[in-house]
C-alpha cells in the first residue's frame, strides 16, 4: 500500500504502543503535519482542556488537507476520523506495551522529560496503580477494551471510508515503514 496517496492518517492505539513515535515517523518522512493529541489535551499542570477547548484545537489541528494525528481521544475520534483516510492501529500484545510503558515511566521519572505545556511525570504517581493519575491503572483499563472496541467502531457505516493497516507487533510497523 502507497501511503503517499492517503494524506489524513490517524495512528491509534492503546498506552505507549507508539502511536506519537510512528506518527511523528510518518510525518518527517513524508512531511505530513504531525499532531499529537495529548498536546492538545493536556495544559499546564496536568489541567485537562475544556471539551470545548479541546475540540476546537483538534478541530484547528485538522483543517489542513495533510496530517498524521497520534492518540485515541474518543471525545474527539468522530472530528478525526470523519476526515482521515487511513487508521493505523497499533495492536500489540500486552506484554511488550506494558515493558514499553515500564521503560518509558522510568525514563521520563528519572529524566523529567518535559512532555506538553511545562508537563512532566512523576514515576511514583505510576506506582499508585488504583489511582486515575497512574498509566499503569490506564492500560489494564483500557487495553482489552480496545481490542474489543476498535473492530466495531471500524465497522460502523460512518467509518467505512476508512483504509486500515493493523500492526500486532511492532516489528511489522518498522519493516511497513522502511518499506515505504
Amino acid at each position: 500500500m502507497n501511503p503517499l496517496k492517503y494524506k489524513r492518517i490517524a495512528v491509534i492505539g492503546t498506552t505507549s504502543t507508539g502511536k506519537s513515535t510512528l506518527a511523528e515517523k510518518i510525518s518527517a518522512k513524508f512531511g505530513l503535519p504531525f499532531v499529537e493529541l495529548d498536546a492538545l489535551f493536556w495544559e499546564p499542570n496536568w489541567k485537562e482542556a475544556s471539551l470545548f477547548d479541546f475540540w476546537k484545537r483538534v478541530e484547528s489541528a485538522i483543517e489542513p488537507d495533510a496530517w498524521v494525528v497520534a492518540g485515541n481521544y474518543s471525545r474527539v475520534r468522530n472530528l478525526i476520523w470523519g476526515r482521515a483516510e487511513l487508521i493505523i492501529w497499533l495492536d500489540y500484545p500486552f506484554p511488550i506495551v506494558f515493558w514499553r510503558l515500564l521503560t518509558r515511566t522510568i525514563r521520563r521519572g528519572w529524566t523529567q522529560e518535559e512532555l506538553w505545556n511545562g508537563n512532566r511525570e512523576k514515576f511514583w504517581w505510576h506506582l499508585k496503580l488504583w489511582s486515575q493519575d497512574s498509566l499503569f491503572h490506564w492500560l489494564f483499563k483500557t487495553y482489552w477494551r480496545r481490542k474489543r472496541e476498535i473492530p466495531q467502531l471500524l465497522s460502523l457505516p460512518e467509518n467505512r471510508h476508512l483504509s486500515l493497516i493493523h500492526f500486532r507487533h511492532p516489528r511489522e510497523a518498522e519493516k511497513w515503514l522502511a518499506s515505504l
